[in-house]
């Protein structure tokens, strides 16, 4: 089922034609290098339970919009919630600009004409929402028959909101979004042990895949239980193989936010070792971001900025080749802007931020890249994680014991810590079965959860350090 995208404030109150006019209007007259003006109409239901109880409903609207200047290298950002006198609020940012100075230049972009309208397969706003209640209702009855769990949160959110773009440039597009989540934390407890298991979903507009998890809850729940009775691990140095969610999260959390351009020019360490050119792992290594990969929750035509979406290689063949950019952190590093300029909601001016952050994939099957090792321990899932400059911990989801070459018995969540850059170049095999993960969300600068994808297939990692309890 494919629907067709309209929401009502601006189709009403501001109509296509009168829309494109106001903001032409209110781009007019001003003395400034460059202007920019964003409005965004969003709704979003939400339910979530704690426990057996629930704990939020409801459905929330929003409108509003923003406007950036560029006056002699100052930049100013204003938002707003009233669309009226939208000239004067552009004034204001441009009075500001020139009030602050300062060296800012953006990189030359190409003036857009277009109308982007999602496809949508199975859209979560035809679903009644008691149908969505009934739904979690399901679910969370099947988490509470598990004996074992102490406490639970089960989350749904879907969103739409249709965005306005128009430059002094020229530019001029309307974008529209349909996003859908859910997640599931499990804790489990015996006296003073305690477990958690987790599951998260999302899709670009499609409510059918967060239908038919009931297997997925349940196994959720119990594995929370499992864990409880599940041993612990030796600290120490293993040959490790993370499932494609967690080699996924890796090259997003430990690779992709040192590919964010403005992370490089304000760190001077950081330019020193993200030099491109630099080998950080073999030839079989390949990550990439990008938003113009169809159908995934980090994916558009256009970003914040109006600059078209890409395909950026940030490793090729071992070699690091990109990094990730806006307009002015383009400018300033000499290079072109990827398409990664990203706002979460018009209170924000867009800043650099991943899209679909993945590891292509090779061709080594799951049983040869298990099969040589005597002793190790493959990793699935995670429940968190930290990194600080090139420095990463993250928790697995799930941990079993590689012996002979063969998955052996469940142990306690583990905890991988390393060098981001050591680690890449321990990576000596890469599997065939890319899988993407999408549902999660990033922060950054105060801005989250920004709808993101990651993945990876299978790999493979020598000597990294694991911890357990």
């Amino acid at each position: 089922m494919t629907s067709t995208y309209r929401l009502g404030k601006l189709t009403l109150m501001l109509g296509a034609r009168d829309i494109r006019n106001q903001v032409s209007d209110a781009l007019k007259g001003h003395i400034a290098d460059y202007i920019e003006v964003r409005i965004e109409e969003g709704e979003a239901t939400r339910i979530q339970y704690r426990g057996r109880e629930l704990e939020e409903i409801g459905k929330t609207t929003s409108l509003g919009g923003n406007a950036r200047a560029l006056v002699k290298g100052g930049w100013a950002f204003v938002s707003f919630n009233d669309l009226a006198g939208l000239k004067d609020k552009v004034e204001m940012a441009v009075r500001q600009a020139g009030m602050v100075g300062g060296e800012t230049r953006l990189t030359p972009a190409e003036a857009v004409v277009d109308i982007v309208e999602p496809e949508v397969k199975k859209d979560p706003f035809l679903i009644p929402v008691a149908d969505k209640k009934r739904l979690l209702d399901e679910y969370n009855d099947l988490v509470w028959s598990t004996p074992g769990i102490q406490t639970s949160t089960l989350a749904y959110q879907d969103s739409r909101k249709k965005v306005v773009f128009a430059s002094s440039d020229g530019s001029y597009i309307e974008q529209g979004r349909v996003d859908v989540t859910i997640r599931l934390s499990v804790v489990a407890r015996e006296g003073d042990d305690v477990e958690q298991a987790v599951l998260s979903e999302g899709s670009l507009g499609d409510y059918g895949l967060i239908e038919g998890l009931h297997d997925r809850v349940t196994d959720t729940a119990r594995r929370a239980v499992e864990l409880l009775s599940a041993p612990s691990i030796k600290g120490g140095e293993y040959t490790i193989i993370l499932d494609p969610i967690l080699a996924g999260v890796f090259a997003h959390e430990a690779f992709g936010h040192l590919s964010e351009s403005d992370f490089v020019y304000e760190n001077d360490r950081l330019r020193e070792i993200m030099v491109l050119g630099r080998r950080f792992g073999g030839e079989h290594l390949n990550i990439v971001d990008g938003a113009a990969f169809p159908g995934l929750r980090g994916s558009y035509r256009y970003d914040d900025e109006g600059v078209p979406s890409t395909k950026t290689y940030l490793i090729k063949e071992g070699v690091l080749v990109g990094r990730l950019h806006s307009r002015e952190t383009a400018a300033r590093m000499g290079e072109s802007p990827s398409g990664n300029a990203r706002a979460i909601s018009y209170r924000y001016p867009p800043i650099v931020r991943m899209t679909n952050t993945f590891i292509e994939p090779k061709d080594v099957p799951f049983d040869e890249m298990i099969g040589d090792i005597k002793e190790g321990v493959y990793v699935r899932n995670w429940y968190g994680g930290m990194t600080s400059m090139e420095m990463f911990t993250f928790s697995a989801g799930e941990a079993f014991m590689i012996r002979d070459g063969r998955v052996a018995e469940l142990l306690r969540p583990v905890v991988l810590t390393g060098n981001v850059f050591v680690t890449l170049e321990n990576i000596d095999a890469i599997g065939n079965d890319l899988r993407m993960n999408q549902g999660g969300g990033c922060g950054k600068g105060g801005q989250s959860p920004l709808p993101v994808s990651n993945g990876s297939p299978h790999i493979r990692i020598r000597n990294c350090l694991v911890g357990g309890r």
